[in-house]
């Protein structure tokens, strides 16, 4: 039987093979696409405008939060351990106002307001007028940490991170171009704190206290814009587990009320 039929169709297949292969090598030879866009300062890049002034709306304990507790009184701070009870109970009420219960774990507990505006357009300012206390909330990348060296304060050093709502809720590939979209949280993260109180009758952090909160933003159906902070707080030396509070504040027209008042820095 003749060979000449087996050669053909070698050829055709070799000639097959070819034109796939340099379909593919043509493939490969497209110019790889583009760099990514720059990500937009955080400022441009925030869901909500939290700047403005802010008045605490204190409708969850209030008993603790309006007035200064009894010396011993730590109901609902749950996961206090004995420890912090110990402490708590040597407090002197000689010791009320001072500038301990004003650090960043406790100071948006206080029946406050708060005025917020960016330094820069990566640095937050949140100012109260409750104890004349000003934070600094830096941005940064996830898993970013602020250079270590300095001195522990009554506010630490905060890192903050726009939390963005999904664009998509299903299907492969990253979010289309274009604004950020309509939701989002603020998450801020706090260490390099000076220990402090809870409450204002001597309910104790430490300076191994880690701080998270989530700065959420709305409007009610009457327009009224509201700030909810959900604030958790997590101590290895006077608590058992986290403690989590929420806190609301009202957008005020103007800063006609503010009106700072000082803490005590020595009983």
């Amino acid at each position: 039987m003749s060979r000449a039929p087996q050669r053909a169709g070698r050829v055709v297949l070799a000639l097959a093979s070819a034109a796939a292969l340099a379909s593919g090598a043509r493939v490969c030879a497209q110019p790889p696409p583009g760099p990514a866009p720059a990500p937009r300062p955080p400022r441009e890049a925030a869901p909500f405008d939290m700047t403005g002034t802010w008045v605490s709306i204190v409708n969850e304990d209030w008993r603790w939060r309006m007035v200064t507790p009894p010396k011993g009184d730590t109901t609902s701070v749950q996961p206090l351990n004995a420890q912090g009870r110990a402490v708590a109970q040597a407090w002197d009420t000689a010791e009320d106002g001072l500038c301990k219960a004003y650090g960043a774990p406790a100071l948006l507990r206080m029946p406050t307001r708060l005025k917020i505006s960016w330094q820069s357009a990566d640095v937050l300012k949140l100012e109260t007028d409750a104890g004349r206390q000003t934070r600094l909330l830096r941005f940064a990348a996830p898993g970013a940490a602020l250079a270590p060296g300095g001195a522990p304060s009554l506010q630490g050093d905060s890192i903050a991170q726009w939390q963005f709502t999904l664009r998509r809720v299903s299907g492969l590939g990253p979010p289309p171009p274009g604004p950020p979209p309509p939701g989002g949280s603020l998450k801020v993260t706090t260490t390099n704190l000076l220990p402090g109180w809870l409450r204002r009758n001597g309910v104790p952090y430490s300076e191994r206290t880690t701080l998270t909160e989530y700065f959420d933003q709305f409007a009610a159906p009457n327009g009224v814009q509201w700030l909810v902070v959900t604030t958790v707080v997590e101590d290895p030396t006077y608590l058992r587990g986290p403690f989590v509070t929420s806190t609301h504040f009202r957008r005020e027209q103007d800063a006609s009320k503010w009106s700072p008042k000082s803490c005590r820095s020595e009983p």
